[in-house]
């Protein structure tokens, strides 16, 4: 069906434009996933609460409301709470 949300789990990337640490954690997770994971990235800068809440630790990814890694990619961790989120 066009047009359909992806179902399934989403890494939801707390960045910020120019951020090299940022990208190699996309690199990753797309190395690790591909498209089966979609990533929705999220410029801290782009709202005062989250620069103050995670602007010294990006990148941050969340599976849900479970924080996966900050600044760099646990991928053990990472892996687990997708396979936990696949459920």
């Amino acid at each position: 069906m066009a047009g359909a949300p992806p179902r399934g789990p989403r890494l939801t990337l707390y960045s910020r434009p120019d951020c090299h640490l940022c990208e190699v954690a996309k690199a990753q997770v797309r190395e690790m996933f591909g498209a089966e994971l979609p990533i929705e990235e999220i410029d801290v800068d782009s709202d005062p609460a989250l620069a103050a809440a995670y602007g010294e630790e990006i990148p941050v990814g969340f599976i849900g409301v479970e924080k996966a890694f900050k600044i760099r990619v646990e991928p053990r961790r990472l892996r687990r709470l997708v396979r936990r989120a696949r459920k």
